[in-house]
């Protein structure tokens, strides 16, 4: 019997993808472990592999690139030497898989996934029927017709129509007090979710005016009068998948945690000597040479071993004490903040762990990482010295029991032995969940990294 292929599920949260494209050809033979087609989700494009052996027959009017497809959508079969794959019928012109798209680019298809618009729906009018931003702007207008009763009465129906809402959503908005007719949903169809209201709620708490004209530019959209004062418009950002992403993580966080942020500075001119020596120890110019990251983040494993109790996770009903050590790292991308999780660091050689951090960035910056290198962290490293941040407070990655926040590193007079000398001093911040750990268990794991960076050769070498 035919194997069914399906739109798999990467993520624990994940109910659809975007269908990038086959990596095989209907017909091609298939063996376990082959690459048959590409999945986007909001934070990567990943290429699912095949489980079993089989020919490759993709469903008449399969799908095309940039389709969203719900998981275990069945997009094709792995069929038996001698086998036939079921064939679906379908409607003469139509697609069995998904309905047809018409063309548009992929900006114009992020674009019509923020304003909540099937492309289906709309008449492109660029070349040969292409859709443009500007046709999906005018899709959002009312359609005014030559008779003003019936332009009228379309506008007051728009008006009077209120949004759908899901019952978990509906049922947190009169918790909150939120009046959810006036929210504008992030469903496919417009429907509000649980996090819009989750979203609406936070804006509330906050309480500041900036907060507040947020909420009010996403209710309601300001005409302004041509010629007035202030009469040009604010420029409205689309929010992408994975700022929806990172904004919903973020809000979670700080809407479940309870962060207590410790900062202190540390002497870090041996580990600087110590970098600029593997620098000069390198031959070949394709080596990797540690950065600084690599070379906390190693520390960072040596003092967790130490502290086991900072190597652990929020899990709802208990605090789970890894056994493994697993440090995410937080990476500025062109589409948002991403934090691959190096895996089992306490193992890796400095060496090892450089290559295997050098490897998750770059594929992080060309979303390209599988959805477990996003997943499975105890502990973050959010370095914003490069930008000449000092002291910041980081935000947890929720279930993770800490973050660690770098700031730069300064050359600094200071007090040796009663003299004054230069020195490479380095700016921590250490956010830990208080829920998890107490504040002097979190200042004592602090400690023991500052003694590792202080004197890293030892550890290192």
């Amino acid at each position: 019997m035919a194997i069914e292929i399906t739109i798999p599920r990467l993520g624990w949260d994940m109910t659809e993808g975007v269908f990038a494209g086959w990596l095989k050809q209907d017909g091609d033979a298939v063996a376990p472990g082959d690459t048959l087609f590409s999945l986007e989700t909001d934070k990567a494009t990943q290429d699912v592999e095949a489980m079993d052996r089989g020919t490759l027959r993709i469903v008449p009017g399969g799908p095309r690139p940039g389709d969203r497809l719900a998981v275990g959508t069945v997009i094709g079969h792995l069929a038996a030497v001698g086998e036939t794959a079921p064939v679906q019928q379908a409607p003469p012109g139509e697609r069995i898989a998904v309905a047809s798209m018409p063309p548009a680019g992929p900006a114009v298809r992020r674009l019509a996934r923020e304003l909540v618009i099937d492309l289906r729906c709309v008449t492109g009018t660029g070349a040969a029927g292409r859709i443009t931003p500007k046709d999906l702007q005018q899709h959002q207008r009312p359609t005014v017709t030559a008779s003003p009763s019936a332009a009228e009465a379309q506008l007051e129906s728009t008006r009077r129509r209120q949004p759908t809402i899901s019952p978990r959503a509906k049922r947190l908005a009169v918790q909150r007090g939120i009046a959810w007719q006036e929210l504008r949903g992030s469903g496919r169809t417009g429907r509000i979710r649980e996090r819009d209201v989750r979203e609406a709620a936070g804006a509330r708490r906050a309480g500041s005016v900036s907060d507040r004209s947020v909420m009010i530019d996403r209710i309601a959209p300001v005409a302004y009068a041509p010629g007035s004062p202030g009469s040009a418009p604010a420029t409205q950002v689309p929010i992408t998948a994975i700022r929806r992403t990172i904004a919903d993580r973020m809000l979670h966080s700080a809407q479940s945690t309870a962060p207590v942020t410790l900062t202190t500075t540390v002497d870090a001119t041996e580990l600087v000597r110590l970098r600029k020596q593997f620098k000069a120890s390198v031959a070949n110019e394709a080596a990797v040479v540690p950065s600084y990251i690599d070379f906390l983040v190693k520390l960072l494993a040596i003092a967790l071993q130490r502290h086991p109790l900072l190597n652990s996770r929020w899990e709802g009903d208990h605090i789970q004490v890894e056994s493994g050590i697993h440090i995410g790292i937080a990476v500025d991308t062109e589409a948002g903040l991403l934090v691959p999780v190096v895996h089992d660091a306490g193992s890796l050689s400095l060496r090892q762990l450089a290559a295997s951090s050098r490897d998750l960035i770059d594929r992080a910056r060309q979303r390209r990482l599988r959805p477990d290198e996003l997943q499975g962290g105890t502990i973050t490293v959010s370095n914003l010295g490069p930008f000449g941040i000092d002291a910041f407070t980081p935000i947890l990655n929720h279930p993770e029991c800490a973050i660690l926040g770098v700031g730069r590193i300064q050359r600094q007079p200071v007090m040796v032995q009663d003299q004054v000398v230069g020195r490479d001093m380095l700016t921590l911040n250490l956010t830990f969940d208080h829920r998890i750990v107490d504040g002097a268990p979190a200042a004592r794991f602090l400690q023991t990294l500052c003694q590792l960076i202080e004197n890293p050769v030892p550890q290192l070498i």
